[in-house]
């Protein structure tokens, strides 16, 4: 890994990243409503700020040799205290670059289709405040020079996550999912801080300079212990598998926000975390093999459920869950991974958020409808929204020449290149899910988009009729732009190695995978597999009409499915019952074991002082006649005691 050298020259401005958003949200949050009616406008320009200076940055790196693209910015010593000195600063480095520009620049188009999504909300301005901090804490993540920094910004990232998800908190199923979001995260959190603490107290740092140029110094359980740890944190903010019950649930807030969570920001931070700590993973093959069992099952876990579920943003959240599986899987190859993995997931960061603000359009012409079977046919109402999420959709599903192709392909051509058995596992699960993602994009292409218009005869929830229309610019043109993404951005990342050459000095060397199937054997059967996925999509959903009720009657897989294959039921058994069973417990040993205690002396001691209390009279004969009978008592004693 190449070593930092002091940021010079337009990179030493770098905290203007961090600094424009925490603006913005600043003002948008201390304003209040004075700010209301053009705080949205402050919103976006902060973002745009800080991606136009994304890209000066980026540009000026480009123009520097590999062995200088790695730059350290001080801004102060943060903790420094005994032996612990932990440095605020950042590092920029093809890699941060690279998240930094998908950051601010998908950022940026969800901030502006927020303008017209959110035109009728209360508090708008509020919203954008929270999108804001999100972005900011995003950023610090990916540039901190050290794991505490990085911390930081993790947890930043929590809590507007938290913030956004509950935006609509009147409804009880936001706040749920808000909550639920915060508390599986602190899981995957306490993971990461167990391994900065390891690093700590091994290397007596946990700066990356540090801690990555010395890690021959851990022992090879060490190195086991914190990269599980780190993957526990990845799984956390990534939705992996077992903490991936948190990210369907979000779909409770709004549409931008899904769209900025699942594409572009919290969902990618487990991904990066894997990736920059790349030294660590490259000295245990176990650690690997673990973030490769965990993507794979993951992966699987959300093309599954995807097939079932009705609600339109949960099945692309299932999808989320499983494209960061193959993003999981692809680092925990190692060498032949990590810089395929970081394409993917900036390919998806085009077209999933593509397909996000696309469902979201669908849902603003629909009166916010979100349930599927109440839609088709809506090719003819919302042309621009059809057209740009076919275009996401084909991507996804991995169909040449589309962005997906590019980056999923290369993800199932490495894992066949695993070690040994590794390679027919791992190889034949990522081809598996392939099939899977063409057959419930397809239902869900088939059942929002084609067919007949099944809600011509419904009414919506509060009675309006549905009047299906286009959305206004402010929408219609990120989403185009992302389309552009979509269909493009995978051949230009790929072309010539063009991604990997500039990901090298963060990641190593791109290895080249010799697996038992070819790059273009794998290409070949993916494609196929990918169709065929599609067309019985289309014998079971586009050749007939679809019940606008879900049918109840269906087979256990289908029941398994939609009941998230009892992943909630699991979690409920395993730790949230426990754990009420638990609190109740220590409840009851607090209320009537300690505070028995305490009552019951305090009870005692004032019982007792009542009733000595009884023979104080006042009366001078009852205290004479005690005299008189202590007396007699005192002389009797003395007598016994004297002749015995």
């Amino acid at each position: 890994m190449t070593e930092p050298v002091a940021a010079s020259g337009i990179a030493s401005l770098a905290w203007l990243l961090l600094a424009l958003p925490a603006f913005g949200a600043a003002v948008l949050l201390v304003g209040g409503k004075r700010t209301d009616k053009w705080g949205h406008l402050l919103g976006c320009a902060t973002i745009l700020g800080a991606f136009g200076y994304g890209l000066a940055l980026f540009f000026s790196t480009l123009g520097l040799s590999p062995e200088e693209r790695v730059q350290n910015v001080h801004l102060f010593n943060w903790i420094d205290v005994n032996a612990l000195t932990v440095e605020f600063g950042l590092r920029l480095d093809p890699l941060s670059l690279t998240f930094v520009l998908l950051i601010t620049g998908v950022g940026s188009l969800i901030h502006i289709y927020s303008i017209g999504y959110m035109a009728h909300e209360a508090g708008r301005r509020k919203f954008f405040a929270y999108l804001n901090l999100f972005v900011s804490a995003m950023l610090l993540l990916v540039l901190g020079n050290g794991f505490v920094t990085l911390y930081f910004g993790w947890e930043g990232v929590g809590l507007a996550s938290y913030l956004l998800i509950g935006w609509y908190q009147h409804k009880p199923e936001a706040a749920s999912a808000a909550k639920k979001a915060f508390l599986m995260n602190r899981v995957g959190d306490l993971g990461l801080a167990i391994a900065i603490f390891l690093m700590f107290n091994r290397l007596g740092s946990t700066q990356y300079t540090e801690v990555f140029s010395r890690v021959g110094e851990f022992s090879s359980a060490e190195v086991l212990a914190i990269t599980l740890l780190l993957l526990l944190g990845a799984c956390g903010k990534s939705g992996q598998f077992p903490l991936q019950a948190w990210l369907p649930d979000a779909m409770a807030g709004p549409t931008p926000v899904s769209a900025l969570i699942h594409a572009a920001t919290m969902v990618t931070a487990g991904v990066y975390l894997i990736a920059r700590s790349n030294p660590l993973y490259n000295l245990s093959a176990d650690g690997r093999l673990v973030v490769m069992i965990i993507g794979g099952v993951t992966l699987l876990i959300g093309c599954i459920i995807g097939c079932a579920y009705d609600d339109f943003k949960k099945v692309l959240a299932y999808s989320t869950v499983s494209q960061i599986g193959y993003m999981i899987l692809a680092v925990g190859l190692g060498p032949i991974g990590y810089a395929l993995g970081i394409m993917h997931l900036l390919t998806h960061g085009f077209f999933k958020a593509g397909l996000f603000l696309g469902a979201g359009s669908v849902m603003h012409g629909m009166n916010d409808e979100g349930n599927i079977r109440r839609m088709g046919g809506l090719y003819k109402f919302l042309p621009i929204t059809f057209v740009t999420w076919t275009l996401g959709y084909l991507a996804l599903i991995g169909i040449p020449p589309f962005a997906g192709y590019f980056s999923k392909d290369a993800i199932i051509a490495a894992a066949f290149g695993a070690e040994g058995w590794r390679g027919y596992v791992f190889g034949g699960v990522a081809l598996l899910g392939a099939a899977l993602t063409a057959f419930y994009m397809t239902r869900l292409l088939i059942l929002v988009f084609l067919g007949k218009p099944r809600w011509e005869e419904l009414k919506s929830e509060d009675g309006r009729d549905y009047h299906p229309h286009e959305s206004p610019l402010s929408m219609t043109i990120p989403m185009i732009i992302l389309a552009v993404g979509s269909v493009a951005g995978g051949w230009f990342l790929s072309s010539g190695g063009r991604l990997a050459g500039w990901l090298e000095p963060s990641l190593g060397e791109l290895q080249e995978s010799h697996g038992v199937l070819s790059h273009g054997v794998v290409g070949i059967l993916t494609v196929a597999l990918s169709l065929l996925g599609a067309g019985l999509a289309f014998l079971l959903f586009g050749r007939r009409a679809q019940p606008v009720e879900r049918p109840e009657r269906v087979s256990f897989p289908v029941r398994a499915a939609r009941a998230d294959l009892y992943g909630n039921a699991l979690n409920e058994a395993l730790f949230a019952r426990p754990g009420t069973w638990l609190t109740r417990a220590l409840v009851f040993l607090d209320l009537k074991g300690v505070d028995g205690v305490v009552n019951g002396t305090a009870a005692l001691l004032g019982g007792s002082s009542g009733r000595l209390r009884r023979l104080q009279t006042g009366f001078v004969r009852s205290y004479a006649l005690s005299m008189l009978l202590g007396s007699i008592f005192v002389l009797g004693a003395l007598l016994v005691v004297r002749f015995s």
